[in-house]
């Protein structure tokens, strides 16, 4: 079933640029990280940002996963995790490979199905604590990742998830955000992937890329000639064929909250799954308004942002019962 939100958008932000935009502007949440670095199974590694000050071991442990070329500085990622922190439970974020402000070891990154990394660091935490209870949160393209996640694995350590403004149709959004206004943020994104990709073939002298990196003019054509190839799938096509979330909700069994926004400016209406197909674990919200990973209310000198109240309040919801230390 599809719920109607009850997010409304206030009349200074109602527009979804602003909503998108000006939520990474507004924002003033801050919040200290301590860096972990874990190295993976591949020779790899990936670095963890923990909220401080660390909760007891007893409280529970939200794990979240951020959008396209985001990290632990990222606005949502900020003020989720001191959110979380007000509620007394644990934070941290897992960067994907190359988002931490170091480029990684290895050609290969990460990308919308790369589920991998993920599964290695939950396993990981699991095994570290494993009387406490555990949820995920996956923004943008780290919410498509958090599905396929969910889906592939159908036994997890999580009590719950959320998944917020996910591309869960990724030819459709590659489409979208290569048209009109929505070509701004394709071309802030497309910058940074440019750039982490010279530094990995910076990294790797002997591998010869046969592309120009001048000429690629949108996401799909970086995801044809580099993503795609580099990560074993033939084209973009393929990549988004393989990665795209939708279909794979049927497949959920973990008690699932997604929230979207039908006028996010990365997407179109194919992202917006038939309610006949989803299954009892997950819980679609639609909100008319609310831009992407916007959703904020209030006034625009004070404003609240409504995802900070709505995603704690469904995890508090799907906890079992813990024993706080004393």
């Amino acid at each position: 079933m599809i719920h109607p939100s009850r997010f409304t958008s206030p009349w200074w932000a109602a527009n979804p640029h602003v909503q998108t935009i000006l939520a990474k502007y507004l924002h003033r949440a801050r919040i200290r990280t301590r860096r972990e670095r874990l190295e993976l199974p591949d020779g790899d590694f990936v670095d963890l940002a923990w909220a401080l000050p660390r909760q007891d071991e007893s409280r529970p442990l939200v794990v979240l996963f951020h959008g396209l070329e985001g990290n632990a500085d990222s606005h949502y990622a900020r003020g989720m995790m001191a959110a979380l922190q007000q509620r007394g439970w644990q934070a941290v974020l897992m960067h994907f490979r190359g988002c931490s402000g170091e480029p990684n070891r290895h050609l290969q990154a990460y990308h919308s199905g790369a589920i991998e990394d993920p599964r290695y660091v939950l396993e990981l935490l699991r095994r570290r604590y494993p009387e406490r209870p555990m949820a995920a949160i996956g923004y943008s393209l780290g919410g498509n990742m958090l599905v396929n996640y969910l889906a592939a694995q159908p036994r997890n350590p999580l009590c719950t998830a959320v998944v917020i403004s996910a591309p869960l149709q990724l030819s459709a959004c590659a489409d979208r955000i290569n048209g009109g206004f929505s070509r701004f943020y394709q071309r802030y994104l497309l910058g940074r992937l440019k750039h982490n990709w010279r530094e990995r073939l910076n990294r790797h002298p002997r591998h010869q890329w046969q592309g120009n990196l001048a000429a690629i003019r949108s996401l799909r054509e970086f995801d044809d000639r580099v993503t795609a190839p580099v990560h074993g799938f033939t084209d973009a096509e393929d990549y988004y064929r393989r990665c795209s979330g939708l279909d794979r909700l049927a497949s959920i069994s973990t008690p699932t909250l997604l929230i979207h926004a039908a006028d996010d400016p990365f997407m179109t209406e194919a992202v917006i799954p038939d309610a006949s197909h989803l299954p009892p674990a997950v819980t679609y919200e639609l909100s008319r308004t609310g831009g992407h990973v916007g959703f904020m209310q209030g006034p625009p000198w004070r404003p609240r942002y409504w995802l900070e109240q709505r995603v704690p309040d469904w995890l508090d919801g799907h906890w079992p019962p813990y024993q706080e230390q004393a």
